[in-house]
């Protein structure tokens, strides 16, 4: 299929696009580069040998969106581009509610006026909020306790609601839990600006000696060793589930809604000692008291995705760690790995 990928450049939109084209699928990126490294493209033709047509452009930009959907005979959108820092989405709520919603509504008006009626869309656990319990199904209460994850919730409405009335024909709603690793080529990976609102970036930022230690927020949740307990995903594996995804709305007129995770919670010890483990390097630790809004343990049901989309992870802790760490050493000039 001729597929768009808007946030093509990014952390999961590059790894993706690399398990497209390994499928034979032909890849269109749109990026503003507002949250991604200009040279991804470049190393994205190197791994894959396709030269990926990219396009530079907001996804707020309808005209630019319908004249790329038209010229290039897209027939399906996999839709990554957000902002999705919740701490930075309760500082900013209108910065996200104009990228994140609006520009999903301008995606589907150009989509609607290109005719191009399939779309995969990148959505988040964060719309569980704080679940009854786990592992978490789909058909769990979605409450969403922070304004990224309110984002989330109406862009997947959105989606539902253009299959319904017709001007999509198929979507996947993909809600996935806590991405890690990179590719083990070490060549694509995630670069986070600033100080990284993620455990994994963190860690390997404290291995490098970016940063002294890593904060560890709460040592008194009702878990085995008293931190919070996520599920996390290698990077590969969540890029399959979105070619399989986008294979399947290719062939069915259905819309999906599934979440992506292992469906095994690991906590934040749990994953330092096997970061440890895998890599050498000792993360030197500060227990600091919880945070607001954070939950015990959550972590997903995977059994639809594996039903719907013949999908299941592969890749388990150690190689997350390992492939994430490669990266990081690599931008860092580290060369013991």
């Amino acid at each position: 299929m001729r597929v768009l990928l808007t946030g093509g450049a990014g952390y999961i939109g590059a790894h993706t696009a690399t398990v497209l084209a390994g499928r034979g699928h032909e890849i269109v990126l749109v990026d503003n580069f507002a949250n991604a490294e200009r040279d991804v493209p470049a190393r994205l033709a190197r791994l894959t040998g396709q030269a990926m047509t990219l396009i530079e452009a907001d996804i707020r930009d309808t005209e630019t969106l319908t004249a790329a959907l038209r010229a290039h005979e897209v027939e399906a959108v996999i839709h990554f581009a957000a902002l999705k820092a919740v701490g930075e989405s309760e500082v900013d709520p209108l910065l996200y509610y104009d990228m994140n919603i609006i520009g999903t509504i301008r995606l589907l008006q150009a989509m609607r006026a290109a005719n191009v009626g399939r779309i995969v869309f990148s959505s988040s656990a964060t719309v569980y909020g704080q679940p009854d319990s786990a592992p978490v199904r789909e058909d769990a209460p979605t409450r969403a306790e922070n304004i990224y994850g309110r984002t989330k919730l109406v862009m997947e409405d959105l989606i539902r609601d253009l299959a319904r009335t017709g001007p999509l024909r198929a979507a996947a709603n993909l809600r996935y839990f806590n991405p890690v690793g990179a590719h083990p080529s070490a060549q694509i990976g995630e670069m986070p600006r600033g100080v990284p609102n993620n455990l994994m970036p963190y860690i390997t930022q404290v291995a490098t000696g970016l940063r002294p230690h890593l904060n560890v927020f709460g040592t008194d949740y009702p878990t085995a060793d008293g931190t919070g307990v996520r599920d996390y995903i290698h990077v590969m594996d969540l890029a399959e589930a979105h070619a399989l995804a986008l294979e399947y709305i290719g062939a069915h007129d259905e819309t999906l809604t599934l979440n992506l995770g292992t469906g095994t919670g690991i906590s934040v010890l749990e994953l330092v000692r096997a970061f440890e483990r895998a890599t050498g390097r000792p993360i030197p630790l500060h227990f600091a008291p919880r945070r607001p809004g954070d939950v015990a343990s959550n972590y997903a049901d995977p059994s639809l995705a594996a039903r719907v989309l013949g999908w299941k992870a592969r890749l388990n802790i150690e190689d997350m760690c390992r492939d994430a760490w490669r990266w990081q050493a690599a931008q860092a000039g580290i060369n013991d790995i």
